[in-house]
């Protein structure tokens, strides 16, 4: 960049190079009364990206339902708020890191990481737990290992050096994620209800203060690349790529919470993308007021930084303050004793505008209104495509044995144990995780009380390209139906909305229908959207990833000692399958087992029959009928007794539904269906209990022995069927962390 970037006088192709359209470089213009020069179109190019301003995706996301009776704080802050009784408040988001994590994996999964943690402790929280949701591509394709191997340590390095436990998530192989993987991060915190802290900037005359690690050119149009498809040079963006510093994030931690404490924080952001840029325009939009900088103030690391470069970084580990005039000497005090840097870099205004000066001159002078919110806002067009047709159970060949697909679906890279990737997660620091990963949903207690948070992240992608609507719909019931499988009751979510170019009619019918569906989801089951991201120009070489809306859930154990897991218990005799069985293999992991594709339409979600039956089996748990349960996701009926038995090391005799065809009843992937693990004499009140409220319920399993016997055919050991579900992922790595 030149020394003197006022000197340079935007234009059309200097927008261009920008990745800014002359159309609305023109409404800048227009807006502005004159071309900006080349910090301000820097600026207005980040403010304007989709990364930064959802200017695709606003339209859609209005739609989603956002308050409840637990909702302190819904979308538009830096993570959503929820009260969880006895003065206490959950703070979540999940975001995506996807193009850095491409580009330079262990760079760009840790700095997610870093990002959500800080997106969470800027509200006041101390972070407890985290999650992610992780999408690559086909377990052949020449840079899948390398992008797993780095995307993990990156996960882990970071959330271990900061100390907070990676307690579950997911992690799935497709072909369509071979150009662009997904990694998808999640944080959840705890803060005092009475005690949360937002962003908004108001009134004029107060400090602006930098804190935290120093400014360098590392990140540089990070959202702008965010916003735009890869091709074949791809990799030529990784200077865009940030660099983390765990170490230096837990100080910035520790320092801010500190501060938190005292009488002195008026507003808070976080620099995340556009770095200085977004928390200094956001703080001032959302305040109604102007802010005014000097850049000779900002703690920099690199020699000769132009305004541009530093407004435009994304080094990490940095925050924004507004802070209650006088106070400046006690939060200095605090940031240095924790060795970060602070810096009065500035002050807010009554103007509406932010105001930039180096070195003696005027380098940017922008109306906040036009770069937040009046940034363009589109209604592109949608062009949905047919929803495929059902497929019957007949049209799918039946196995030769149910045994030998069992082992072949519980081994394979969709179903195989991730057990090699969570063990290089520090799960247990903290010394709160009750339930570790591998479960339905981890469960992690509210320190020093008897309650709990349950966590869980889901979305299935290929039901979402086959009908996004209901793609949507499970994937919010899907982590509704694992929290309640814990035992928890589910308050809200937060989204990660994943999806290819939006300027394609029919990827915007995808993301506008998944937004429909996962809304009426929500209103059904009184789960509502409290926070999210949006993730979109996922494509290389004009090939898009599936839909992939990832829902993070989470929800409230009253009682940590009334907890639910997977694996079958001393206890159980029975095994009692909870919701009605229709065979449903379109879209199932037997199908592509059988037939090397998946088709047809996904399993539909009936929310009425959804929430009867979880409120059901959450009222088991809660009563001590049973300790024991599972969902029936992926793989169907068969798979998940596998699971229960894998876990518990204990064996069971399968009894398939009657009337439907063995292997639609073994492996099909019907919704809103649990399994549950108790005594004889509890599975007659289950059944009764279950029939007098209109709940199909039946004795699914006889538990005993060291095998899965199934009518008519050999019986499967559950040792063999550890080995072939622990074995693959470490086979695949070839022993590689």
């Amino acid at each position: 960049m030149p020394a003197t970037d006022t000197s340079v006088i935007a234009t059309e192709e200097l927008a261009a190079a920008h990745r800014m359209g002359a159309e609305e470089f023109r409404l800048a213009c227009e807006k502005l009364g004159r071309a900006p020069n080349l910090t301000e179109l820097g600026i207005i190019s980040v403010m304007w990206s989709e990364h930064c301003s959802y200017k695709s995706s606003r339209v859609w996301l209005k739609k989603l339902p956002t308050t409840g009776p637990h909702v302190i704080c819904g979308p538009g802050e830096n993570a959503g708020v929820i009260d969880i009784g006895d003065g206490q408040a959950i703070i979540f988001k999940m975001e995506s890191h996807n193009h850095p994590s491409f580009i330079e994996p262990y760079q760009g999964a840790a700095t997610g990481v870093g990002g959500i943690m800080r997106d969470v402790f800027t509200m006041g929280a101390r972070p407890i737990a985290l999650l992610n949701a992780l999408r690559f591509g086909e377990p052949d394709h020449s840079k899948t290992r390398h992008l797993v191997a780095g995307v993990v340590a990156g996960i882990g390095d970071y959330g271990n050096c900061m100390g907070v436990p990676t307690v579950g998530g997911e992690t799935n192989f497709d072909a369509r994620y071979n150009g662009n993987i997904l990694v998808n991060a999640m944080c959840v915190g705890l803060a005092d209800a009475n005690r949360i802290f937002y962003s908004a900037a108001a009134g004029a005359g107060n400090p602006v203060v930098y804190v935290g690690s120093k400014t360098g050119r590392d990140g540089i149009h990070g959202a702008t690349m965010a916003s735009a498809e890869f091709d074949d040079n791809s990799q030529e963006q990784r200077p865009t790529v940030q660099v983390g510093d765990p170490f230096a994030e837990k100080l910035l931690l520790e320092a801010c919470l500190e501060l938190m404490a005292e009488d002195a924080i008026l507003a808070i952001q976080d620099m995340g993308a556009a770095g200085l840029t977004s928390s200094s325009v956001e703080m001032a939009a959302k305040g109604g007021s102007g802010i005014e900088l000097n850049l000779d103030l900002v703690p920099q690391r690199e020699e000769g930084m132009t305004a541009y470069e530093m407004m435009l970084s994304e080094s990490q580990e940095r925050m924004l303050m507004v802070l209650r005039p006088g106070s400046e000497p006690l939060a200095e005090r605090i940031f240095r004793k924790w060795e970060l840097d602070f810096a009065v870099i500035g002050t807010t205004t009554d103007t509406g505008h932010l105001v930039l000066r180096h070195k003696g001159a005027l380098v940017a002078d922008l109306p906040t209104g036009i770069l937040a919110d009046e940034a363009p806002m589109y209604n592109r067009p949608i062009a949905p495509k047919p929803v495929p047709a059902v497929v019957a159970a007949e049209d799918v060949p039946a196995p030769n044995s149910l045994g030998d697909a069992l082992t072949a679906l519980i081994g394979s890279p969709h179903l195989a144990s991730r057990r090699w990737i969570w063990e290089q997660y520090d799960h247990m620091v903290m010394d709160d995780t009750v339930v570790r990963p591998g479960s339905d949903a981890a469960v992690v207690r509210i320190h020093g009380t008897n309650k709990a948070v349950a966590l869980t992240t889901d979305v299935t992608p290929r039901y979402c390209y086959a009908d996004p609507f209901e793609g949507g719909k499970q994937a919010v019931a899907e982590t509704w139906r694992n929290i309640t499988a814990a035992g928890g009751k589910p308050l809200a979510i937060t989204d990660c909305m994943n999806f290819g170019n939006p300027e394609r009619p029919e990827i915007m019918a995808e993301f506008a229908r998944a937004i429909e569906g996962m809304g009426e989801a929500c209103r059904a089951l009184e789960y509502p959207v409290v926070s999210g991201n949006v993730s979109l120009y996922n494509e290389t070489n004009g090939e898009g990833i599936l839909p992939t809306p990832a829902i993070g859930g989470v929800g409230l154990i009253a009682d940590v000692s009334r907890v639910a897991t997977v694996a079958l218990k001393p206890g159980d005799d029975v095994v009692v399958l909870i919701g009605a069985e229709t065979g449903h293999l379109g879209q199932s992991l037997y199908q592509d087992y059988a037939t090397g594709r998946v088709e047809g339409a996904p399993p539909p979600v009936d929310l009425a029959a959804e929430k009867k039956a979880g409120d059901f089996v959450r009222r088991l748990i809660e009563a001590g009928v049973t300790g024991t349960v599972h969902d029936i996701s992926d793989g169907g009926t068969l798979v998940a007794l596998a699971e229960m038995a894998i876990a518990g090391k204990r064996g069971l005799t399968y009894a398939p539904a009657d009337g439907l065809a063995p292997h639609a009843a073994a492996f099909g992937e019907e919704q809103g269906r649990y399994l549950v693990g108790v005594s004889r004499d509890a599975a007659t009140r289950v059944l009764d209990e279950a029939k007098a409220g209109g709940i199909p319920a039946r004795i699914v399993g006889e538990v005993g022995g060291d095998v899965i016997a199934i009518d008519g055919e050999k019986p499967v050991p559950v040792g063999e069927l550890r080995r072939a579900h622990e074995d693959w992922f470490p086979t695949f790595m070839g022993g590689k962390r």
